[in-house]
């Protein structure tokens, strides 16, 4: 009930079908030769792992250069808030006022005067985490929200300080 098993990665190991009807067994060793043998696995897994970690690191960096190209472009004032949160909510910022955008001016009846508008009121929330809480908000829902912010979104009266 020992089986050798010659794996895919090269590496050869002896494998205890017993637990398997025997009926199966041969089927089963046939499938583990077309596998890494469980070292080999677990070390591509911490390889996949740091790579998706660096692709990840990669992807979010540009999505922040992007995110802050964009806030310097339309001259909307740095957010407050932790630094990990001010990041994040930069972008959240970013993809809210770009969908609005898409869905109000583009697709939908909004003037670009009635969208600087939008803007302006846009411009004086600048806690970050007002913006991280809208991010999954509907486009059609950004004036009212914007609305309902209160003097803790809003810090100070001048939003161009």
């Amino acid at each position: 009930m020992i089986w050798p098993i010659t794996h895919s990665c090269g590496h050869q190991a002896n494998r205890d079908l017993s637990d398997r009807a025997a009926d199966r067994r041969a089927g089963f060793a046939e499938w583990l030769a077309k596998q890494a043998c469980t070292a080999c696995w677990r070390a591509s897994k911490v390889d996949d792992e740091q790579d998706k970690a660096a692709w990840l690191e990669a992807k979010r960096a540009e999505e922040h250069a992007e995110s802050e190209a964009w806030s310097q472009r339309y001259r909307m004032p740095p957010l407050e808030g932790t630094e990990r949160a001010v990041t994040w909510g930069v972008r959240c910022r970013h993809q809210v006022l770009a969908a609005a955008y898409t869905t109000l001016v583009l697709e939908g009846e909004t003037s670009e005067t009635e969208w600087e508008e939008i803007e302006d009121a846009a411009r004086t929330v600048t806690r970050a985490g007002w913006w991280i809480d809208q991010r999954s908000s509907e486009p059609d829902d950004l004036t009212e929200l914007l609305q309902a912010a209160t003097e803790v979104d809003r810090p100070t009266e001048n939003p161009h300080f």
